[in-house]
């Protein structure tokens, strides 16, 4: 059927879903009922986000034929919906000419009426999507009820800041970005930047709808927005929550500017980093549908953390704390836990280690007669802890949380099939300062949509002690690593920024303790590569960011 031109009015509905890797149908489904609520609401164009189809991002499922096959069926449903209501632009993987190219869609009159190819395939960081897609060509306005749009994907505005002055120069009106960015603590506001350079570069305005969720070690964060011509913010949807908004758009003088839409705010700091925890935490679980998760609460203020994000991801009943005390754990360390497990409202469960480190080192006593008890031991009681944790996950089949955090990861103080043991950790990507910070935050601030108590949920003694592993008499972590702050701040420089020693020794780090910490950082890899996907909240993490190799002799002489 014919549609009404659009002249002077349009309504704009950009749906920030959640959508699920593989789940085809179930997105079809989301996609659906979003075009029946927008039509109903009068909208002209329902925008949603790249690859929303599939789910982003699909890897190498886009190699599987039928995978694609699937896709383009979806689509084709899809588009039928369009007899009547809202025009859609939908992200879909699509096969044309023998090449796989990540599409976005213009459907309308319940057919396609335009595809458009995204033509920087990033390939850095934690995307390799040159791997499995084919680069299009240098997008065109495609023509929608009578005006013309520019459709750049993602990373297509990114790293070419005349493309939408090119789009402008072709005669688009509005350029509409659907997107995939995941979360890291810097990038809502480089976001901001890179639409803003681009819209003034070509006075044409800006929507940039982004995916919400969180997939594997990755979290979108939403916070879709729009820039207008002259480089205001036009709206702003919410960070870190699924909604369908709308906006309305004139067109005075030929050109359009947003009236109305949602103003939200910008998060920040450690309230972001903490909702991408949350959300990329809880979606793990929900999506590979764990119904409830399991972790050992020491007393330290790693697993109170790891508790605190499981409960307001998941709901006090869907977490379950156990206390695992060994000869070395301090009553103190006790009393912590059991209060910390109150203050969520969790279940909490004891379970004494003693009698079972003490088979394995009766049962080992004739391989290590006449040698000195060293840390061998130490990990024992370790290695116990996690092997409990494991038999509590098999025979009820809840998830096992670990709890370790980046300074940790980073030097290798962790213990393999011990602590590490779990099937996610939320707070893989978060040095310790930041541990202490987020800590703070949670007793003072309430998580969006958190399922927790509205209250303090970490005990102080906990966020003021000392820190300890406790696996041996008296122990401080500070017997074996530097100071946190000063750890932490020589590891971001070797992780996070590459800086070379001599870098780091100019910033007032002495040279042989920079060396310590890279030879530590180094001889550890083997522990990360099989340590548990966490959440990815800085912009460069150990997994998908981070590929060092374990077989390594080099170290840093400059």
């Amino acid at each position: 059927m014919t549609k009404k031109l659009i002249e002077n009015d349009l309504t704009l509905a950009v749906a920030q879903f959640n959508p699920v890797v593989g789940d085809i149908e179930g997105n079809l489904n989301l996609a659906l009922k979003a075009h029946n609520e927008a039509s109903e609401a009068g909208a002209d164009l329902l925008l949603f986000t790249e690859l929303f189809i599939s789910g982003y991002p699909p890897e190498d499922l886009v190699l599987k034929p039928s995978f694609i096959e699937t896709c383009e069926k979806a689509l084709s449903k899809l588009a039928l919906a369009t007899a009547t209501g809202a025009g859609i632009i939908v992200g879909v993987p699509i096969r044309r000419k023998g090449h796989v190219y990540n599409a976005a869609v213009v459907l309308d009159g319940g057919k396609v009426i335009a595809e458009c190819l995204k033509f920087d395939l990033p390939n850095y960081s934690e995307f390799d999507e040159k791997r499995v897609f084919s680069a299009g060509p240098c997008p065109q306005p495609v023509e929608f009820r009578g005006m013309k749009i520019g459709l750049p994907i993602c990373e297509d505005i990114w790293n070419d800041d005349e493309v939408a002055a090119r789009l402008a120069e072709a005669g688009a009106e509005i350029i509409l970005v659907p997107n995939g960015s995941p979360y890291n603590r810097e990038k809502p506001e480089l976001r901001y930047e890179v639409v803003k350079k681009q819209v003034l570069k070509s006075s044409l305005p800006i929507v940039y709808a982004n995916e919400v969720g969180g997939q594997d070690e990755l979290v979108f964060d939403g916070g879709s927005f729009a820039v207008n011509a002259n480089g205001t913010l036009a709206f702003q949807m919410k960070h870190f929550q699924s909604e369908l908004a709308y906006s309305r758009w004139q067109k005075q003088n030929g050109k359009w500017s947003c009236v109305s839409g949602p103003q939200e705010k910008m998060l920040h700091d450690a309230a972001a980093d903490y909702q991408a925890c949350v959300l990329g935490f809880g979606d793990y679980v929900n999506k590979n549908r764990f119904k409830s998760v399991v972790l050992g609460l020491s007393g330290g203020i790693d697993s109170a953390l790891c508790a605190a994000i499981a409960t307001d991801a998941l709901g006090a009943e869907r977490v379950h704390a156990i206390m695992l005390p060994y000869n070395y754990t301090s009553s103190e360390s006790i009393r912590d836990a059991e209060e910390c497990a109150k203050m969520l409202g969790c279940r909490y469960d004891t379970v004494p280690i003693a009698k079972p480190v003490e088979g394995f080192e009766q049962a080992l006593k004739p391989l290590f007669q006449g040698t000195k008890a060293d840390i061998t031991e130490e990990n024992l009681q370790s290695r116990t802890r996690g092997t409990i944790l494991m038999a509590i996950s098999n025979k009820f089949g809840a998830m096992v949380v670990t709890t370790g955090n980046k300074s940790e990861m980073s030097v290798g103080y962790a213990t393999l099939y011990g602590d590490m043991n779990g099937g996610f950790n939320p707070i893989k990507d978060i040095y310790k300062m930041q541990v202490y910070a987020l800590s703070n935050w949670r007793n003072n601030h309430f998580p969006m949509n958190g399922l927790g108590p509205k209250a303090a949920v970490i005990p102080q003694n906990i966020i003021d002690k000392a820190p300890s592993a406790e696996l041996r008499e008296n122990q401080k972590d500070e017997d074996s690593l530097p100071p946190y702050p000063v750890l932490d701040d020589v590891l971001r420089c070797l992780v996070d920024e590459e800086m070379s020693v001599s870098q780091i020794v100019e910033r007032g780090h002495p040279r042989d303790l920079v060396e310590r910490i890279e030879h530590l950082l180094y001889i550890s890899e083997y522990k990360r590569r099989q340590s548990a996907p966490g959440v990815k909240i800085s912009h460069k993490n150990f997994g998908r960011d981070r590929r060092y190799p374990i077989t390594n002799r080099f170290r840093d002489k400059n």
